[in-house]
């Protein structure tokens, strides 16, 4: 595990990011606990590196963007279920996955990036920097239509 947050910090627990060495993104919906199987998550292969940083967008928590060893930019979209649990026939609850949406993606850099952060006051507005000693300001347009 390289990463972990939460998609925000001001509200009660609700999801959770995990990025990791296999180049691989977990999402746990934090809602509901099942004693055996957990939280419900759902898995996604990304960028072809390490998954160094996963950020979310302060305007919405519903989107968030991945940073890979390569240099590569993934900005994505978790999808709520219909239902976010269901009742198993013993009568228990466990918690049901949503799915995830690549939005977009960019090369930046050769480098893996070290750091990202959004901006609280404008949407969209981010700066990050990466191993290639360089620091970038990045604008994500139309992140209000998603």
């Amino acid at each position: 595990v390289c990463c972990l947050e939460f998609d925000r910090k001001d509200i009660e627990m609700n999801k959770l990011v995990a990025t990791t060495l296999e180049s691989k993104i977990h999402v746990f919906d934090m809602k509901t606990q099942h004693s055996e199987k957990g939280f419900a998550s759902v898995v996604e292969k990304a960028h072809d590196s390490t998954v160094w940083l996963g950020r979310h967008l302060p305007q919405n928590r519903d989107i968030f963007m991945t940073c890979g060893g390569s240099g590569s930019y993934y900005l994505w979209k978790y999808n709520y279920p219909e239902q976010r649990f269901k009742t198993q026939t013993d009568k228990t609850v466990v918690g049901v996955a949503g799915s995830l949406t690549l939005l977009q993606n960019i090369g930046l850099s050769s480098q893996p990036a070290s750091a990202f952060d959004w901006s609280l006051d404008k949407l969209g507005l981010a700066c990050t920097s990466a191993f290639d000693q360089t620091v970038r300001v990045l604008i994500t347009t139309k992140l209000s239509t998603v």
